[in-house]
């Protein structure tokens, strides 16, 4: 899909419109819609090929999906499966604006709370005000830049919060079946080594690895590993690379050579210099520049 352009939806392709990619972190793709239609009645139907959710961000419209006929607007969350058959219509004029997120069906096989979605069952509602901020927020990190390892974390933790939002998350029984295997001494002690072998991954690592690398190198799914990851050492896995990162580059900041801050990013796999200054303002207090500034000075005081 092109990084962005105008014309037909080219994922969707019920109406004309622009559209931009936010990101493709491993098995999934994040883009904004804004329709740009001149007919104001329905579009032809399309069938679904993909497993996609779409988000409202503003204005309103009619869609017709697999028979019904409803409104979307600012509030609505529709996940779509492949074979859903949907048509829509801008009675209202155009300009209505959605995010959209497709996963692919390995990634959806890889966690349990994705079975429903996966196998069976759609699901159309709205969002909360809750689940709107975490919507934008995840926008706004995107826009700003993200490498690929926290992008697909942060989606993977935003689906999550979908699955829960709308129902389609395996729950009940199940749920009350993994709480108490969650307890079990031999469960703990096998997450504690899941978390353990993944912090030596990434320790050792040169920072360039994604999720779904780490994921394999320990024998876990993304969504699985992320899970128990935060479980056992209440910490993210973006968040433990983060400290380990901005480390190193505090090694490298104190080192004589004068090395571009741009070179740096690239080095230790932020998605660049300005991702590379938020997180290491975020973690310290201080942008690179003047930390360079101030361990200079502390290394020249050294006898």
């Amino acid at each position: 899909m092109p990084a962005e352009g105008t014309g037909s939806d080219p994922r969707r392709k019920t109406t004309p419109a622009r559209w931009r990619v936010l990101g493709h972190p491993d098995g999934m793709l994040i883009y904004q819609v804004q329709c740009i239609v001149e007919n104001h009645g329905w579009t032809a139907t399309v069938a679904e090929d993909r497993h996609r959710v779409v988000l409202g961000r503003s204005g309103v419209y009619r869609r017709w999906l697999n028979g019904r006929t409803g409104l979307a607007d600012a509030t609505s969350v529709t996940f779509t499966r492949p074979g859903d058959e949907m048509a829509v219509a801008h009675p209202y004029g155009c300009g209505d604006t959605y995010t959209c997120l497709e996963v692919d069906p390995a990634v959806l096989a890889d966690r349990p709370d994705a079975a429903r979605w996966l196998d069976r069952d759609g699901w159309d509602g709205s969002s909360d005000a809750a689940l709107d901020l975490a919507h934008r927020m995840l926008v706004a990190e995107f826009r700003r830049g993200l490498d690929g390892f926290e992008a697909a974390e942060r989606t993977h933790r935003f689906l999550a919060r979908l699955f829960q939002h709308s129902g389609l998350a395996t729950g009940g029984a199940e749920a009350d079946v993994e709480r108490v295997v969650s307890r079990r001494p031999a469960t703990l002690a096998a997450h504690r080594r899941l978390a353990d072998r993944a912090r030596e991954v990434l320790a050792n690592s040169d920072f360039t690895l994604g999720l779904a690398e780490v994921a394999r190198e320990v024998g876990a799914s993304p969504h699985h590993l992320s899970r128990v990851f935060q479980r056992m050492t209440g910490s993210s896995l973006t968040a433990y690379r983060n400290r380990l990162r901005v480390r190193a580059v505090l090694d490298t900041l104190a080192e004589p050579e004068d090395r571009p801050l741009g070179s740096l990013a690239t080095e230790y796999g932020f998605a660049d210099q300005a991702h590379l200054t938020r997180v290491v303002r975020a973690q310290v207090g201080h942008p690179p520049a003047r930390l360079r500034r101030l361990l200079a000075a502390s290394e020249s005081r050294q006898p």
